[in-house]
């Protein structure tokens, strides 16, 4: 997975208090990416950066420097940077978008039958076909992410606090595409050996620790590869499944909104730089 290195960054003691506000903000981001914070939290707390962000934007000071022709490279860097979190942003929200409309499949997949000798096989083979197109896309989003990795500068100006937000907002991102991917879960010579060993270590006493979609993937298994599956499994995998559908919609909806925030961040810049 692409890894963006943040380098908090020390403003001059007199800076105008927005900046300290812009720092409150990425300094909950960054602890919301080192605890197991919601989606939905963390894409609160994107969303409340930005507000301080745009009226980090509407000082003076900022304008001059992004507009500043000895600063016009820089300037051009701050947009697009821009450019890049909405396409991030674009990328997360289909990603949540494919999976809801995956984990909606196998639901109703596994309502429309009650499992019988021939088990859940085809069910889940499909919702495993599905989930593997949606994590080559992640896949290719983490390679493109790296690819544009820059190290930040050690200047402490307008365009190093708005770098040091792309970076933060961009682990973001990065966090919440990793929660719906488990390219691991997986072998690729056994099938599901990885998510076996999973089920069969975790349930009993570490069950907490897996994620939600291990949990997911490991009761999976057992549908999959029994032929004896009572009423009762099938529900208890069916709750579980609604449960994550709850998160991604909600996490797809904070997304929509995070996506506006952005754009009017970008239009903000292009304001800027066109003055």
């Amino acid at each position: 997975m692409a890894a963006c290195h943040v380098r908090s960054i020390s403003l001059p003691s007199r800076s105008h208090p927005l900046n300290a506000s812009v720092e409150d903000q990425l300094d909950r981001l960054r602890s919301s990416l080192t605890t197991s914070t919601s989606a939905y939290h963390k894409l609160s707390g994107l969303k409340a950066l930005y507000e301080c962000v745009e009226d980090f934007l509407q000082l003076p000071s900022t304008q001059q420097t992004l507009s500043s022709e000895q600063q016009k490279e820089r300037g051009e860097e701050v947009l697009n940077g821009s450019l890049l979190l909405l396409d991030m942003c674009s990328t997360t929200r289909d990603v949540f978008s494919s999976m809801k409309d995956c984990l909606q499949e196998l639901e109703s997949s596994l309502r429309r039958r009650k499992g019988g000798e021939s088990g859940f096989s085809s069910e889940v083979e499909s919702y495993m076909m599905s989930r593997k197109k949606i994590e080559k896309t992640i896949r290719r989003c983490f390679k493109n992410l790296k690819s544009t990795e820059k190290n930040i500068a050690s200047a402490v100006d307008a365009v190093s606090m708005l770098r040091e937000v792309r970076e933060t907002s961009l682990e973001i991102f990065q966090s919440l595409l990793s929660s719906v991917y488990q390219p691991k879960a997986r072998s690729s010579s056994h099938g599901w050996s990885v998510v076996s060993k999973l089920f069969q270590t975790k349930r009993v006493s570490c069950e907490a620790e897996a994620s939600e979609l291990e949990k997911i993937d490991a009761e999976l298994l057992v549908l999959k590869s029994s032929k004896d599956i009572n009423p009762v499994q099938v529900q208890n995998v069916l709750k579980g499944l609604v449960a994550f559908e709850s998160d991604i919609q909600e996490a797809e909806e904070e997304l929509e909104a995070a996506y506006r925030k952005l754009l009017k961040t970008r239009v903000t810049i292009l304001n800027i730089l066109s003055h």
